[in-house]
């Protein structure tokens, strides 16, 4: 997934990132709580109550233990949306096996990621900060580039699809209309005259799969080599 830095050498805050740490401080007694553990008690408080509800003394109460003894697996709060994000992202397993168009390949593992944002509404926001990627999100961005292996495209330009797949993934987890929950029926449209005529063309409605339609014009428009036209010194017409 995007907006944690997609380049494995990237970094977020100074210091090394939490990926790169043993998994507990080496003084104080022996933790009796894991870094899963404290990721999946802060996942349960932010789905019920969103990122403002996570606090390193709210996570340390759901597990009965002090607050301080949290910082003997973390140094900040950004270590503990980190982990947040990387167990998420690690929902997206079992990738997609390598049967089928790789459009249609990329087009089933984005609806696993619309179910993720939609289970977890507040994951969107957590991207958007500047990290340093887990081992799931690493993972599934490699399981993005063993898709898009047969597309003759540059790296750069497969990192970009990945990135935009995902930002439309997260304006359909956030947005109804986009969603297709709007519905026009008994709405009068005499005084928009384009609405109209597009309502009154029955061979293409405006609705459908509007999730895979976007993502198939954006994958194809953005990874498919145009079209070569004639050499220059053709003649016209032929």
């Amino acid at each position: 997934m995007s907006g944690a830095s997609t380049n494995p050498a990237g970094g977020g805050s100074p210091g090394p990132s939490i990926w790169s740490r043993p998994p507990r401080g080496s003084r104080g007694p022996t933790p009796t709580h894991g870094r899963d553990e404290i990721a999946a008690a802060a996942v349960t408080l932010a789905d019920a109550g969103g990122l403002d509800a996570v606090s390193m003394r709210a996570v340390a109460g759901a597990l009965d233990m002090a607050a301080g003894s949290l910082y003997r697996h973390l140094s900040s709060r950004d270590d503990l949306l980190d982990l947040m994000v990387d167990r998420c992202v690690g929902e997206l397993r079992p990738y997609p096996s390598d049967d089928g168009d790789w459009v249609e390949q990329f087009l089933r593992l984005a609806r696993r990621q619309l179910a993720l944002h939609r289970r977890h509404p507040w994951l969107a926001d957590a991207l958007g900060r500047r990290a340093t990627p887990g081992p799931n999100t690493l993972a599934y961005l490699d399981a993005c580039l063993r898709i898009l292996q047969p597309v003759p495209a540059g790296v750069a330009a497969k990192f970009e699809a990945v990135a935009m797949v995902t930002g439309v993934v997260t304006l359909f987890a956030r947005s109804a209309a986009a969603t297709g929950t709007v519905t026009f029926d008994h709405v009068d449209l005499s005084a928009y005259p384009h609405l109209a005529a597009a309502f009154a063309d029955a061979a293409s409605p405006p609705d459908g799969d509007l999730f895979a339609r976007t993502l198939r014009a954006l994958l194809t428009g953005l990874l498919t080599p145009d079209r070569p036209g004639p050499p220059p010194d053709a003649p016209a017409g032929r």
